[in-house]
């Protein structure tokens, strides 16, 4: 039976880019960065969470059609290309103003919802980002 997501592909339109975002300001880790013929497989992952990378990939041949991958291209950037991913964190305003300093542009504050504190944005391609700090489940 399965036993755990290792890898989540995200669609980006520069892997240099993509690199130095969630590298330079998320805080991720190189993974695997390797040619394979006409791709580079290129993964990174939390510190914390070595065991689920996160595939930053071309919208490009071998894994789409040449025209596909226009047609994907044109999603990303609109920010409808599916590309989401969801984090905790223990403190999100400090979280928030960290990103911040960073260089990373938060339209968001962090707001109060029923199940914590959240705010999200999106990565230089329009991807969702959604950052909670989850409150504890209530007691019984």
């Amino acid at each position: 039976m399965l036993n755990t997501i290792s890898i989540t592909s995200l669609y980006v339109l520069d892997q240099d880019e993509a690199l130095d975002f969630y590298v330079g300001k998320l805080g991720f880790e190189v993974q695997t960065d390797q040619q394979f013929g006409p791709m580079r497989f290129l993964t990174v992952a939390l510190p914390t969470d070595p065991g689920h990378a996160v595939l930053l990939e071309l919208p490009a041949p071998p894994s789409v059609s040449p025209e596909v991958a226009e047609q994907v291209r044109d999603s990303v950037t609109k920010g409808a290309g599916g590309g989401n991913l969801f984090f905790t964190t223990d403190d999100a305003h400090k979280t928030h103003a960290e990103l911040r300093e960073r260089g990373v542009d938060l339209p968001e504050e962090p707001v109060v919802q029923p199940y914590g504190i959240d705010f999200g944005f999106r990565d230089p391609f329009g991807n969702s980002v959604r950052v909670a700090q989850m409150a504890p489940p209530p007691s019984a």
